[in-house]
């Protein structure tokens, strides 16, 4: 029978809980103990949402996935505290919010010790006795330690001591822009189903569901993984979480603190101890995690985490989650949002820069962007499409989710939800101010009085290429000059796109190469490259 309502499955998972995790486990508990303890594999997949066939997306067939979630409990409001991988996985290693640690500048260059007697996750691990592993290439920490070798002890589960307890990572990258089609299944365009800040043109289907045809490839491997504990005979004492380390990789999606860049797919899986096919309704966040395997582990942080207990009275009564974002690479901006059941407030921080302002790795990867820049300056847009293409934002986005699940329509300003706005705003200032001691914006980091008024190029690109050696983009940022092309060049990058996006399931096609300078100057030297993968 499946257990839906909340306050029936906290309750059986105090209970549960309590038989593992009263007494913590020291490294020097005999082996017997040990192999009591469960192990913990935490499966990853890179830029995500809860685009899934168990969370009824349209098109799309995930059915090891789904399995999964049929054996545990799936969560229908699970939120990364972060919309891109670094910060989001910075928080995920140790428990705590990005900003508080000090990692909440994506690919952060000065990277420090984390603060405050804050241990990384797997450290907590291995020093209780447990084997940690690393099965992916990916940390993507803006801390030190940062590195794979650094932050735990091997690459796979089998390297560890008869019985001995493991902590396994795997990310699974593919989902990852580029996307490959899948030569087994096949998406059509018919049966995709967009979100309404997307035009719904065969161009901008295909895209989507190429995303889809590419998650179907890794629900494969996925099943492959779980597999592998089934025939190791590993799986009755293994909690499995499969969970995206933030949201799709689709404008609005990744990088902006809408529910498309921070609400999440997350399973979880423990025989014996988690009834299965449950769903909950639970506001809980990605770092929960950490909290949760520690207590099932019996191990106590050093310092209290920020993340809790997924059966704790803590999140069983939470009324809201909280998420930020600063710098993607070197485009500057800062953004902080509070979500409850009902309502999502954003705080944008830097209002006078635009949601699209030069970010060199969105430009040479998201097809739909060329296609709207190319429709907004056409004038072909809805006014719901058209809002994310405009030159500023506003100070506060207010999105009532019951009406408006897609967070097209802000109501900030309205008296009708004056009262709403007042409180959430109060909320989000006591959390910037007393949880995550938020540092804010300064002007070095707006840039003020650092580069010219005005585009003296055709392109952003062009002339952040050709001007890398006279500015410190690392200190300062890319300019916020809009739009970042012409429409003729826009129109000649979405032609650029349109072999890829319609390519055969079985065509081998590389990704085009949107962003390259086309300026026939010579750049000037450059200190330190502006732009990385993400």
């Amino acid at each position: 029978m499946k257990i839906r309502n909340a306050a029936m499955f906290h309750a059986i998972g105090m209970v549960l809980f309590a038989m593992v995790a009263n007494s913590p486990v020291n490294a020097d508990e005999s082996s017997d103990h040990e192999s009591r303890r469960p192990n913990i594999l935490w499966v990853m997949i890179e830029d995500w949402s809860p685009d899934l066939s168990c969370y009824g997306t349209k098109g799309i067939q995930t059915p090891h996935v789904d399995k999964l979630a049929s054996q545990g409990i799936r969560y229908e409001s699970a939120f990364t505290t972060s919309p891109v991988c670094s910060t989001s996985r910075s928080a995920m290693m140790t428990g705590f919010h990005q900003n508080y640690i000090g990692a909440n500048q994506h690919r952060e260059y000065n990277k420090k010790p984390l603060p405050h007697g804050i241990k990384p996750i797997p450290h907590l691990f291995q020093d209780a006795g447990y084997f940690t592993a690393l099965m992916s290439y990916k940390t993507d920490c803006n801390f030190t330690p940062d590195s794979k070798s650094e932050l735990f002890m091997g690459e796979d589960w089998s390297e560890r001591k008869p019985d001995q307890p493991f902590f396994a990572r795997m990310t699974f990258g593919e989902t990852h822009r580029a996307w490959n089609r899948d030569p087994e299944r096949s998406i059509d365009i018919s049966d995709v189903e967009l979100p309404p800040y997307y035009p719904d043109t065969p161009f901008c289907r295909r895209d989507w569901a190429n995303g889809l045809e590419q998650m179907q490839v890794v629900d494969r491997k996925i099943g492959a993984l779980l597999k592998r504990l089934d025939d190791e005979g590993l799986s009755e004492n293994t909690i499995v979480f499969f969970l995206g380390d933030h949201g799709r990789c689709h404008i609005r999606g990744k990088q902006f603190l809408y529910d498309g860049g921070i609400r999440i797919p997350m399973i979880m899986r423990w025989p014996g101890k988690v009834q299965p096919g449950q769903v909950s309704s639970d506001l809980v966040m990605s770092i929960d995690i950490c909290a949760t395997i520690l207590e099932a582990a019996g191990i106590k942080a050093p310092v209290p985490l920020h993340g809790k207990s997924l059966f704790s009275d803590e999140v069983k009564n939470r009324k809201y989650v909280f998420a930020a974002r600063d710098k993607m690479d070197e485009t500057h901006d800062s953004m902080r949002a509070i979500r409850s059941r009902d309502f999502k407030l954003i705080q944008n921080l830097m209002p006078e820069r635009p949601w699209c302002q030069f970010n060199r790795y969105k430009e040479g990867s998201y097809p739909m962007l060329a296609a709207l820049n190319v429709m907004n300056m056409k004038g072909d847009l809805t006014p719901e499409q058209a809002v994310f293409m405009g030159a500023t934002k506003p100070e506060v986005e207010l999105f009532d989710l019951r009406s408006d699940p897609f967070e097209v329509r802000n109501l900030a300003g309205d008296p009708k939800y004056a009262d709403v706005q007042a409180e959430l705003l109060k909320e989000l200032n006591d959390w910037r101010e007393n949880v995550i001691h938020d540092q804010g914006v300064t002007d070095e980091f707006r840039a003020v009085d650092v580069f010219p008024e005005s585009n003296p190029d055709s392109t952003v690109n062009d002339w952040v290429t050709d001007n890398a050696g006279n500015y410190d983009f690392n200190k300062h940022g890319w300019p916020a000059w809009y739009p970042t092309r012409t429409l003729a060049e826009w129109e000649s990058t979405l032609a650029t796109w349109e072999p890829y996006v319609f390519r055969a399931p079985d065509e081998v096609m590389p990704r085009p190469g949107v962003v390259h300078s086309k300026s026939k100057k010579k750049p000037k030297p450059n200190k330190q490259k502006a732009g990385k993968k993400q």
